[in-house]
């Protein structure tokens, strides 16, 4: 793509969660998050001393603006030096936020990359219909915002997750490296969503990627981070109950790939590192967690080959 045709698009939107940025936001922050759902005081207070845990403050914002700054380097070195902006569902900066500064500047498309790796309602069509309310806000001027198709099974997806796996994997004991099993992880929704999307489909597929490329016959895919009406089902099995299945099955180790999410943070953080950790060594296995994709090259420069390869459009055309 010549520089050209990029400017008839203007800028690239990473579209993310959202998370709080000091102990005064998680409350005001879960509000956000927790808009028309039905979720037990209970559970809020507990999410909320999660965040308390690590001072009020998730690392997500951070990590994603060091994702947009990466991105838009490498869109630099590829002669398509267009501006990544990030734009939040439920923290600053907001969706409104980030296309009014758009519109500021001048552009009139913008790129959408939902920062999701596989597809149901909460971690694709909600976003979208999160940019169209945020459009409406920003009113006039507003860029069109198109989409990047997903990516879950893209080859620089697959190598960045893989090599993370592989960093973890150095850690195990070598007597259990060869057999420790890889649990892939991602965030559950309920079952009635699950039904309307390919979201199941494309994360065994992501995971059973990254387990080939690796040559790792053992692999399972379980959830985590449940939230909501507690009489709603919602998929399984949960991460935690995994874990102990193996240890009982005999296993001495375990490799948790959190394979649905892009960033480290308070999911990966809490869920994963503290509470799936303490299942582990309750359970007598060693808890081994492979990061996330983050700022991987090869996810970078895949996002970026996306970005090149998107078709452009005028303003208004579908």
């Amino acid at each position: 793509m010549s520089p050209a045709t990029a400017s008839t698009r203007g800028a690239v939107l990473l579209i993310a969660y959202g998370g709080p940025e000091r102990p005064a936001d998680v409350r005001p922050y879960l509000a956000n998050v927790l808009r028309g759902r039905r979720v037990p005081e209970e559970r809020v207070e507990e999410v909320a001393h999660h965040y308390e845990l690590f001072g009020g403050h998730s690392p997500l914002t951070e990590l994603t603006l060091g994702q947009a700054a990466a991105l838009e380097a490498d869109l630099r070195e590829h002669d398509v030096p267009l501006p990544v902006l990030v734009g939040m569902r439920n923290w600053t900066p907001y969706l409104h936020e980030a296309l009014a500064r758009m519109r500021d500047r001048g552009v009139e498309r913008a790129l959408g990359i939902i920062m999701a790796p596989h597809q149901s309602y909460a971690s694709w069509e909600q976003y979208q219909e999160n940019v169209a309310e945020a459009r409406a806000r920003v009113g006039p001027g507003a860029p069109d915002v198109d989409y990047l198709l997903p990516w879950f099974d893209r080859p620089g997806f697959i190598e960045a997750q893989a090599d993370r796996v592989s960093a973890a994997l150095e850690a195990v004991a070598p007597q259990h490296r060869g057999d420790v099993p890889l649990v892939f992880t991602a965030h559950s929704i309920p079952e009635a969503m699950a039904t309307r999307a390919p979201y199941v489909a494309q994360l065994t597929a992501s995971a059973r990627s990254v387990a080939a490329r690796l040559g790792r016959a053992r692999w399972f895919v379980a959830y985590q981070s449940r939230s909501g009406d507690p009489r709603d089902p919602w998929l399984d099995p949960d991460v935690n109950a995994v874990i102990r299945h193996l240890a009982a099955e005999g296993a001495r180790a375990v490799v948790v790939v959190p394979i649905g999410f892009v960033s480290d943070h308070i999911e990966v953080l809490y869920d994963l590192d503290t509470e799936a950790r303490e299942t582990a060594r309750t359970a007598g296995v060693a808890f081994h967690r492979a990061g996330t994709v983050g700022d991987h090259p090869a996810f970078i420069h895949m996002l970026g080959e996306l970005v090149r390869a998107h078709p452009a459009r005028k303003p208004g055309e579908a």
